[in-house]
């Protein structure tokens, strides 16, 4: 099997690819770049959850993590749906030229 980790090198691992995804999620102006950014924050969450789980021999972290991953999916999919319709009607996906909604 494999060997055991400490949890606080998971933990740290997870704080490292959420901060990662959150400066992706602010800095960059790319929507597919963004939409990449929030997976990596949730699946950063989704591994705390399951580190958290194990360490107190809980399943409540692990079922969280299966709901987590099924909206994480439904997001994908209809944000890159949005997407692919914002560039064949812009022929850009930079988020400064959104200005659909606007009157």
């Amino acid at each position: 099997m494999f060997p055991a980790v400490e949890p606080w090198v998971v933990l740290s691992f997870c704080s490292a690819i959420f901060f990662v995804g959150l400066f992706g999620l602010l800095v960059r102006r790319n929507l597919l770049i963004i939409l990449m950014s929030i997976e990596l924050m949730l699946n950063a969450v989704n591994l705390t959850y399951v580190t958290f789980s194990h360490q107190l021999s809980s399943m409540a972290g692990q079922m969280s993590v299966f709901f987590i991953i099924v909206v994480a999916a439904a997001e994908s999919a209809v944000g890159l749906g949005l997407v692919i319709a914002m560039y064949r009607t812009l022929k850009s996906v930079d988020t400064d030229e959104i200005t659909l909604l606007k009157d």
